[in-house]
């Protein structure tokens, strides 16, 4: 057996755009290989760092500190340097008494360790300020992330897997946080160290100046060689982690189906192929990276052995203090090391840029188109109405074609019909998920999109067949509903799910934790919490898609039950594939290929001897 391609994988796990199917598209028409979800390779760097650095606005005064300490340690640290030009001076000179000599070495030591201890200092204040200031520009990148996710349409995370999004959350702004916390910092320090000690190389000597600039091209072509690599591969690694996580999330979340069809060899073909995808990945991004030290480092060698030799002739020839030989091949040496510092940095700032560059394609994301200043916000009574309705998850295929139908409060309406008829599709437009091509959809005679859709949506509550339930107790996760509601509405709320009974079966009943969605309790148990939770809301329009099709039949009577009372008064829309469930209904609407093509309650369609009456007796099955 063989699993997809590692193409396939790729194109699976990194995709950006994909239709409100959930299917993921491979990369074609879709997506062009320039893009930056298929290379990782930033498109815009100059507008990504002024964008990472704009949020560091707001403490200006902290960096102003932060740069007068950096200012006072490189300061301190060139000083300290110098000083021991005239120190080795002193103590070589001829003729002076040894008693002098020790005096002035004594105290010229003792201004040297002060000089040291104000760098000292100073590197302390300047690493824990820019610590603060550059993890609470992390935060509020975390927090932008998040509340952008927040306000992003239902489309988009159908065409983005829960690992793929994690990822922004964890590896890329965590490198951002690497980058701010001691690469802004390194790299500014390298700069002025590097400024600092050419002035000071200067006064030293002019000469052997030259020769140690002379050396300066071959390091800055070595290094935009290497950066260039490196930049490439620190992208595409970026974009490979994004994909092995997405297949682990997704594998771990769907591990039972794993089991059942005995795939496991195949998951594990396929994320050895994604692994050594990113094991490739991370060698060249690691090799670039790491090599740029090694690299500077010799050429830097190279720098200094020339300059001590060319140093030591000019002492012999020209009269050459041995104190400024000493400082300047001292200097020589840390000239190379601000540039090899700064090379190390390219590593860290690249991972950031392109985990940067993801984070902020996210916030980029269009969000959810706002309210008009004069949309509906006050109570709904649940009129609802679709005039001429026709949309279509993408422009080239339409899902439902002139759906009009009408409900009122206290009327149950059924939608049956094969998969893929629309069912589902029509709930998702009540709540705006999506917003309809054509037609009108209305509720208390109002379009919906002149309503707010914080209060559209908090006036329907909906049961759906995939269950999700919150890490904590079983009271907060029905609480879920109405968040003000009592313990005695939650309960109530319980018992009209009938999940009362098994609720206090359990161990420590209503403050019984949960966690992984709900491990510890069956499937049916899940789906009497979601139902109890949809109970408490005092929405007037409740959807329930599928929302017996987890229980069992003994508890679906039961749970038909205590929904009759849910339902009164309020306009109730069931999808289901069990037609008993829908008996009972005031109408039911048969949908084949996004139209209804009959509609009548359940004795009505029997008489029709239609669609209905062939899926009722059985003489042809919903598929």
């Amino acid at each position: 057996m063989s699993g997809r391609s590692l193409e396939n994988l790729r194109a699976r796990y990194n995709t950006e755009a994909l239709p409100a199917s959930g299917r993921r598209m491979p990369i074609g028409p879709h997506k062009k290989q320039g893009d930056p979800s298929v290379s990782g390779k930033p498109k815009e760097m100059r507008k990504t760092i002024a964008r990472i650095f704009s949020y560091l606005g707001e403490y200006k005064l902290r960096l102003v500190v932060v740069a007068l300490c950096l200012i006072l340690n490189t300061g301190a640290a060139l000083v300290g340097g110098y000083m021991l030009r005239p120190i080795l001076n002193h103590v070589a000179e001829a003729g002076i008494p040894a008693a002098e000599r020790v005096s002035y070495l004594i105290s010229m030591l003792i201004v040297l360790m002060l000089a040291y201890m104000v760098s000292v200092v100073a590197a302390f204040l300047q690493y824990r300020l820019m610590i603060a200031v550059s993890q609470n520009a992390v935060e509020k990148i975390r927090h932008d992330l998040f509340s952008r996710l927040q306000r992003l349409p239902l489309k988009y995370f159908d065409g983005h897997s829960n690992g793929e999004l994690m990822s922004r959350f964890t590896n890329d702004v965590d490198n951002i946080g690497t980058m701010l916390d001691n690469s802004v910092i390194a790299m500014i320090s390298g700069a002025a160290t590097l400024v600092g000690t050419f002035v000071m190389m200067l006064v030293t000597n002019v000469w052997l100046t030259l020769i140690t600039v002379v050396f300066i091209p071959l390091m800055f072509r070595a290094s935009m060689f290497i950066m260039k690599r490196s930049r490439r591969y620190y992208s595409a690694q970026q974009a490979a982690l994004g994909a092995v996580n997405g297949y682990i999330e997704e594998t771990v979340a769907g591990q039972k189906v794993v089991k059942v069809f005995c795939h496991e060899q195949i998951c594990e073909e396929e994320f050895g192929r994604l692994n050594d995808d990113l094991r490739q990945k991370q060698i060249g991004a690691m090799f670039f990276g790491g090599i740029m030290g090694p690299v500077m480092g010799n050429i830097s060698k190279l720098s200094y052995a020339l300059t001590a030799g060319v140093g030591g002739v000019l002492c012999v020839t020209t009269g050459f203090d041995v104190g400024g030989l000493a400082i300047f091949v001292n200097y020589a040496s840390q000239f190379a090391r601000p540039i090899n510092e700064l090379s190390q940095q390219v590593s860290t700032v690249f991972s950031a840029l392109a985990g940067a560059e993801r984070v902020f394609q996210v916030m980029d994301e269009i969000p959810e188109s706002g309210d008009a200043p004069d949309a509906f916000a006050g109570e709904l009574r649940g009129d609802v109405a679709l005039e001429d309705v026709s949309f279509g998850y993408t422009p080239e295929k339409t899902i439902l074609k002139h759906i009009s139908l009408y409900a009122h409060p206290g009327q149950k309406i059924a939608f049956v019909g094969s998969t893929g008829a629309g069912k589902t599709t029509v709930t998702n437009l009540l709540n705006r998920f999506y917003d309809i091509d054509s037609g009108r959809i209305t509720i208390d005679g109002m379009d919906i999109r002149d309503i707010r859709r914080d209060v559209l949506r908090r006036n329907i509550a909906m049961v759906l067949q995939d269950t999700h339930l919150f890490t904590g107790t079983i009271m907060e996760n029905i609480r879920y509903g109405r968040l003000d509601a009592t313990d005695e509405e939650v309960i109530a709320a319980a018992k009209t799910a009938s999940a009362h009974s098994f609720i206090k079966r359990l161990e420590h009943g209503y403050d019984t934790h949960i966690e992984g969605d709900g491990a510890n309790l069956s499937q049916g148990q899940r789906q009497l919490l979601n139902i109890a939770r949809a109970a408490l809301s005092k929405a007037p329009i409740l959807v329930l898609d599928e929302a017996t099709s987890s229980v069992d039949t003994r508890t679906e009577r039961m749970i038909e039950r205590g929904m009759d009372k849910l339902m009164e008064n309020r306009t109730t829309f069931v999808i289901a594939h069990r037609l008993s469930t829908v008996r009972n209904a005031n109408a039911i609407m048969v949908l084949e290929n996004g139209e209804i093509i009959e509609r009548g309650d359940h004795d009505d369609l029997l008489r029709m001897k239609g669609r209905y009456y062939e899926l009722y007796t059985g003489m042809k099955e919903l598929n």
